[in-house]
C-alpha cells in the first residue's frame, strides 16, 4: 500500500475512533424499543447492498436510517446504529473476507459522516428561519460528500486512479438517491410527530424498492461496462493483429513494435500520462509504422544507403499511416503521434518541420524509444549497437532531436525496462509465410512462373535446364523493362541491384561510373559499403580499372588487388571473390558494375553471361539517365556565369515565399544591372563583356550566405534571394555588391568603368508573389539608374576616348 494511503486511512481513523468514543461516552437511549427496531431495521437494510462498478467497493440503503436517526434520535443512538450496519455491511455475503484495515476504515469513516451531519443538522435546526426539508436535504448533501469522498480518495491512493474520476465513476451518480433519503426521512418524521414512531416500519417495502432501483441500475450499468471492456479488448487485438500485419511486411523490424510498445507505456507512466493519452501512445507505438505497407519492398529491404528518391518514398510512411488510421476513428488522439513520430526537436524532422512543444508528447516519446530501439536492433544496412551505445547515441541527441526531458527519463530507466521488454509476448509469433501448403492443384487461370523460384540445379535433367532457360528470360525481361521506368539514374541502379540478385547471386554490389581518367562509385549496396562508396579507382589500376581500361570482364577476381585495399585489409578480408564487367555505350565505356562474394571462385559462367547480356542494356539507361541530369542542369542553369537562370529563379522565389508566408519571417529580393557595361563591350569587346560578367556572378555568389540565392535574369541583370534579411542589412548588402562591381571594374579596364544600381524589395511590405517583388525591386533600380544618369555620362567620354579594339 502507498505511503499516501497509509497516511490517508491513518487520518480517517483516528477522527472516526474519536468521534465513536465521544459518543460512547456521552451514551443516552430514551426508548430502547424504539431503537432496537431501528437498529434491526437498518441492519437489515445493510444487507440490501450492491456491487459498485469497476472498484471493489459495495454501497447498501443504510444511509435512509442514519439520516432518520439523525432527526430523531440521540447521537450516540445514532452512531451506534450507522457503525452497527457498515460492520454488517462488510462481511454479509463477501466474494473476499474483509482485512482488519478495511473494517477499521470503513466503520472510522461512517462515524466521521454521521458526527459531522448530526451537529450540522442540529445546529442548523437552532437557527431561524430553517425548514425540515431544507435541512435534510442539507444534511444529506453533507452525509454524501463526508461518505463517499473519503472511500474514493482511499480506492485512488490504493488503486493508482484519479480521484475526481473513481468518485465521478462510482459515486456521483448515486447522489439523486440521497435527496430520495432524505425526502423519505422527512416523510417518517412527520407521521412520527403524528401518528408515532411505529409506523416508520411501514417504509420498508420502499427501502426494499430503493435498493431494486439500485440493483437493476448498477445491472445495466455493468452490462455497458462489460461491453465496453469487450469492444475496448476486440479494439486492441485488432491493433495488434495491424502491428503483426506490418511485421510481416517489414520483416527486418521484427519484435520492434512491442519492444517500442513496452519501453513507451513505461515511460509514459513514468511522465505520469493517464488515460486517453497513455492509450493513444499505447496504440500508435503499434502503429507507428503501418504506412510502410505503402513503401515498396526492395526499399524497406536494402541492404544499402537510400538514394535520395527512395527516402522521398520512406518519408511518405507517416502521413499514409496517419490517413489509415483516420478512419478509425480511434477514441483517442492515435493520429497525430503517427503522424508526428519522425518530427525533431529543432524542426528538422519530417513530414510537417514541427519543433519544440508543437510536437504532442506521446510522439516526444515515441521518437525517442523508436530511435533507441532501431539501433539497438539488427538491420539490413548496419549490425546491432549495444544497448548502452544506442542510449549514448540518443543522449547526444538530446535538444536536438529529442526532448531533452524524455531522454532524461528514459536515460533513468531504461536498463530497468528491457527485461520487461525482452520477456515473451502473447502475439509474439511469427506468421506461416514460410508454410508450402501441398493440397491444390492450380488456381483457374493456371499458373505463371514466379520470380523467386529458386536457381535450377545445372546438372539436373533436360527438363530442369528448359524450366532455368525459362526463368533466365523472364527475369530478364522484368529487368530490362524495369530499367526504362525512370530517368533517375538514382532509382535506375536501384532497382536494378535488387532484380539482379535474383539471377547473380551477390553479397555486395557496386556499379563504378567513368569521369575522366577515374572511376567513381554511383551505387554500392552491401558488405564493406562504406569503404567502396569512398573508393576512387584511376582508370588502368586494380582490378576495375583494368577492366574499364581494356573493356572486358573479369571472373573470379581477386578484391585485394583494388587501390586502397591494403589501407582497409581488415574491412575488405571478408570478400574473396569478384566479377567485374565494363559498361559500353555508344562513345566507350561509362563505367563498370562489380560484384563480389566472401566465398572464393562463387561466380559461374553462367553468372558472367547473364551480365555481359544485361550489361549494354544497364550502359544506354545510365547513359540516358546522365543526358538526363545533363539536360535537367542546362534547363535550369545560366551556361555563362553557372548561375540559376529566369526559370529556376521563378521557382525558387515562389517556394521561399510559401516558406516565409508559413513562418511568418521576412525575405528580401535584390535586383542589379551593371552601369556601363554596354561601353565594355563596344570598347573591349564581348569576350572580355563575358569575363565580365562571370566575375560579377562570382563576387555575386560569394557575397550570398550559404542558402541565399543568386540567380542571371538575363543580359546585365541579377538578382539576389535573401530569406530572413532585413531591410538595414540589405541596404548594407547592396552598398558591399556596388563595391564588388567596382572593384570588378577596376581590375577589367583599370578604373571605375562600372558600376551597380540595385533595386531592394521586401516582403511582406512590397508584394506577397513573385512578380509584385520583383516587378519593385526593378522599378527602384530603374529610379535609382536614372539619378546615376550623369555619372554614366562622365564614364562614356572616358571610354570614348580610349583606343577602338582592332577584330
Amino acid at each position: 500500500m502507498p505511503t499516501k494511503a497509509k497516511v490517508f486511512i491513518g487520518f480517517v481513523s483516528l477522527s472516526g475512533l474519536t468521534t465513536l468514543a465521544i459518543g460512547l461516552a456521552h451514551w443516552e437511549c430514551p426508548d430502547p424499543i424504539r431503537y432496537i427496531s431501528y437498529l434491526f431495521v437498518a441492519i437489515l437494510a445493510s444487507c440490501l447492498k450492491v456491487s459498485l462498478p469497476g472498484i471493489t467497493g459495495t454501497m447498501s440503503v443504510n444511509f435512509l436510517f442514519v439520516l432518520i436517526g439523525i432527526s430523531e434520535l440521540s447521537f450516540s443512538e445514532t452512531l451506534v446504529m450507522g457503525c452497527c450496519a457498515t460492520l454488517m455491511q462488510c462481511f454479509w455475503r463477501a466474494k473476499v473476507p474483509p482485512k482488519a484495515v478495511q473494517i477499521l476504515f470503513n466503520i472510522s469513516n461512517m462515524a466521521t459522516a454521521t458526527g459531522v451531519c448530526y451537529f450540522a443538522f442540529h445546529g442548523l435546526l437552532s437557527a431561524k428561519h430553517t425548514s425540515l426539508p431544507g435541512l435534510l436535504a442539507s444534511t444529506a448533501l453533507t452525509f454524501f460528500v463526508m461518505n463517499t469522498v473519503p472511500v474514493a480518495t482511499v480506492i485512488s491512493l490504493t488503486e493508482g486512479k484519479r480521484i475526481k474520476n473513481t468518485w465521478q465513476e462510482c459515486y456521483f451518480w448515486s447522489f439523486p438517491y440521497y435527496l430520495v433519503g432524505a425526502a423519505i426521512a422527512g416523510s417518517i418524521s412527520s407521521l412520527n410527530s403524528v401518528i408515532g414512531w411505529q409506523t416508520s416500519l411501514l417504509f420498508l417495502p420502499i427501502i426494499y424498492w430503493i435498493y431494486r432501483s439500485y440493483r437493476l441500475y448498477l445491472d445495466r450499468l455493468e452490462g455497458e461496462k462489460r461491453h465496453v471492456d469487450q469492444m475496448s479488448a476486440l479494439h486492441l487485438r485488432t491493433i495488434e493483429a495491424l502491428a503483426l500485419a506490418i511485421e510481416a511486411k517489414d520483416h527486418s523490424t521484427h519484435n520492434h513494435l512491442q519492444r517500442v510498445r513496452i519501453y513507451c507505456t513505461e515511460l509514459a507512466k513514468e511522465m505520469g500520462l493517464s488515460g486517453d493519452e497513455l492509450e493513444a501512445l499505447r496504440a500508435a507505438a503499434l502503429l507507428h509504422d503501418i504506412g510502410k505497407l505503402a513503401i515498396p519492398e526492395h526499399i524497406l529491404s536494402k541492404p544499402g544507403k537510400l538514394t535520395p528518391e527512395e527516402f522521398e518514398k520512406v518519408k511518405i510512411h507517416p502521413i499514409v499511416g496517419a490517413e489509415i488510421l483516420e478512419s478509425v476513428k480511434f477514441p483517442y488522439p492515435v493520429v497525430p503521434i503517427v503522424r508526428a513520430h519522425h518530427e525533431k526537436w529543432d524542426g528538422s524532422g519530417y513530414p510537417d518541420g514541427l519543433k519544440g512543444e508543437e510536437i504532442p508528447l506521446g510522439a516526444r516519446i515515441l521518437t525517442a524509444v523508436d530511435c533507441l530501439d532501431a539501433l539497438a536492433s539488427h538491420r539490413q544496412y548496419r549490425p546491432a549497437s549495444t544497448l548502452e551505445e544506442a542510449m549514448q547515441h540518443v543522449a547526444s541527441e538530446a535538444g536536438k532531436s529529442f526532448d531533452a526531458r524524455i531522454v532524461e527519463v528514459l536515460k533513468r530507466v531504461y536498463t530497468d525496462l528491457e527485461p520487461v521488454a525482452q520477456a515473451p509476448q502473447i502475439w509474439n509469433s511469427k506468421l506461416s509465410t514460410g508454410l508450402k501448403v501441398e493440397r491444390g492443384v492450380a488456381p483457374a487461370a493456371g499458373f505463371e512462373k514466379s520470380d523467386n523460384s529458386p536457381t535450377p540445379n545445372t546438372s539436373a535433367d533436360f527438363l530442369s535446364s528448359i524450366v532455368a532457360a525459362r526463368w533466365e528470360v523472364q527475369n530478364l525481361f522484368e529487368l530490362t523493362h524495369a530499367l526504362g521506368n525512370s530517368l533517375s539514374l538514382d532509382e535506375t541502379l536501384s532497382v536494378f541491384s535488387v532484380r539482379l540478385k535474383r539471377m547473380v547471386p551477390y553479397d555486395t554490389i557496386a556499379i563504378y561510373l567513368r569521369q575522366g581518367d577515374r572511376l567513381v562509385p554511383e551505387y554500392v549496396s552491401g558488405e564493406n559499403f562504406r569503404f567502396f562508396s569512398s573508393l576512387q579507382v584511376p582508370v588502368g589500376q586494380g582490378l576495375i580499372g583494368w577492366v574499364a581500361e581494356h573493356s572486358k570482364p573479369i571472373v573470379n577476381g581477386n578484391p585485394s588487388v583494388e587501390q586502397g585495399y591494403l589501407s582497409g585489409q581488415d574491412r575488405m578480408s571478408r570478400l574473396q571473390s569478384a566479377v567485374a564487367v565494363p559498361l559500353k555505350a555508344l562513345h566507350g565505356v561509362v563505367g563498370v558494375i562489380a560484384l563480389y562474394q566472401m566465398e572464393k571462385d562463387s561466380f559461374t559462367s553462367d553468372h558472367l553471361r547473364i551480365l555481359l547480356g544485361i550489361s549494354p542494356k544497364v550502359a544506354m539507361a545510365i547513359d540516358n539517365a546522365l543526358k538526363y541530369q545533363q539536360a535537367e542542369k542546362f534547363a535550369t542553369t545560366d551556361y555563362l556565369t553557372g548561375l540559376p537562370n529566369a526559370r529556376s529563379l521563378f521557382l525558387h522565389l515562389d517556394s521561399e515565399l510559401a516558406r516565409c508566408r508559413r513562418q511568418n519571417t521576412p525575405l528580401s529580393v535584390l535586383v542589379c544591372d551593371l552601369d556601363g557595361f554596354k561601353q565594355v563591350n563596344d570598347r573591349l569587346g564581348h569576350l572580355e563583356g563575358n569575363r565580365v560578367l562571370q566575375l560579377v556572378a562570382k563576387g555575386l555568389k560569394e557575397v550570398c550566405r550559404e542558402y541565399d540565392y543568386a540567380a542571371r535574369l538575363g543580359g546585365d541583370e541579377f538578382v539576389g534571394v535573401f530569406p530572413g534579411l532585413l531591410r538595414e542589412s540589405a541596404r548594407a548588402l547592396s552598398k558591399r555588391l556596388r563595391q564588388v562591381a567596382s572593384e570588378i571594374g577596376q581590375q577589367v579596364c583599370g578604373t571605375d568603368v562600372l558600376s551597380l544600381s540595385v533595386g531592394e524589395a521586401f516582403y511582406p511590405e512590397d508584394g506577397d508573389d513573385a512578380d509584385q517583388l520583383l516587378a519593385e525591386a526593378d522599378r527602384r533600380m530603374y529610379t535609382l539608374k536614372q539619378q546615376r544618369a550623369p555619372a554614366e555620362s562622365r564614364i562614356r567620354m572616358y571610354l570614348d576616348r580610349l583606343p577602338t579594339m582592332t577584330q
